[in-house]
């Protein structure tokens, strides 16, 4: 296991929703913990995916698709916010979704229901997405009629901040069950994100978690975070979420002459 990243040395399997699974390589030589040639290897690693990344971004701006990366502990509610998020705007705007996930096609099948194009991507031993994968996920996807592609990382709150995708915006997520004290414990994420969604706001009568103390603290990690608040099985909150998201379609639109006359 790669000492820089978690990854497997033997590559990673990607499983899409209809079942069809494909072994790709890393793409990097590994070096037990300490080896002298680690920085190399980290910088190589990343230099690749940087590389891929820029081409996702300028596929998607030549599409006109804005592209968000969720980013969240386990169980923090991404795939419960993407359900009621695409059920709600299904009028609105056009989705389409990746999943990623270390096993299992579960999530896919969940988004599968609303009726929005999903693909799943399992990563195996991985701890998180990489540029390679999100490109060939996408080949599936019809990017000309899609306005918002979501990509639901792994479960974790380390990897995937050093990994650009391609996206327009990192979304990371913490729910009130967590702790306030996420921010200063995993603050990469934190400082590479646009907005932080705390979620499950329906649980804090319930709960000794300090609203304010947790918002101060991804404050003092990245001062231009934009925060909000909500939860899934209330509602409350939804409505601001919704309006961020609208916003961004238009932003991604007045950049790309594609869709512009939508």
């Amino acid at each position: 296991m790669c000492v820089n990243c978690g990854c497997s040395t033997t590559g990673t399997a990607s499983t899409h929703h209809h079942g069809q699974e494909s072994a790709h390589e890393h793409g990097h030589e590994h070096e037990p913990e300490g080896g002298s040639r680690t920085l190399r290897i980290e910088a190589d690693l990343l230099a690749k995916n940087n590389r891929l990344a820029a081409g996702n971004r300028a596929r998607f701006q030549a599409a006109g698709v804005a592209v968000l990366n969720l980013v969240s502990s386990p169980g923090a509610g991404k795939t419960t916010l993407l359900e009621r998020t695409l059920t709600d705007l299904d009028r609105t705007l056009h989705f389409a979704v990746l999943e990623g996930d270390q096993q299992t096609s579960r999530d896919a099948e969940r988004i599968a229901a609303t009726g929005i194009p999903v693909r799943q991507i399992n990563t195996g031993a991985g701890c998180h997405l990489d540029a390679h994968q999100v490109a060939h996920g996408c080949e599936a996807f019809d990017l000309a009629r899609t306005d918002i592609l979501m990509i639901e990382n792994v479960g974790n709150l380390i990897c995937p901040s050093g990994f650009d995708l391609g996206e327009d915006h990192k979304v990371v997520l913490l729910s009130v069950t967590e702790g306030e004290d996420k921010p200063l414990k995993y603050p990469l994420v934190f400082q590479a994100a646009s907005l932080l969604l705390i979620t499950k706001t329906d649980l804090l009568p319930h709960l000794d978690f300090d609203l304010e103390c947790c918002k101060d603290f991804a404050r003092q990690i990245n001062p231009q975070l934009e925060i909000l608040e909500l939860s899934c099985r209330s509602g409350e909150g939804l409505q601001g979420w919704y309006g961020w998201l609208k916003a961004g379609v238009k932003r991604k639109r007045k950049k790309s002459k594609v869709k512009s006359e939508k």
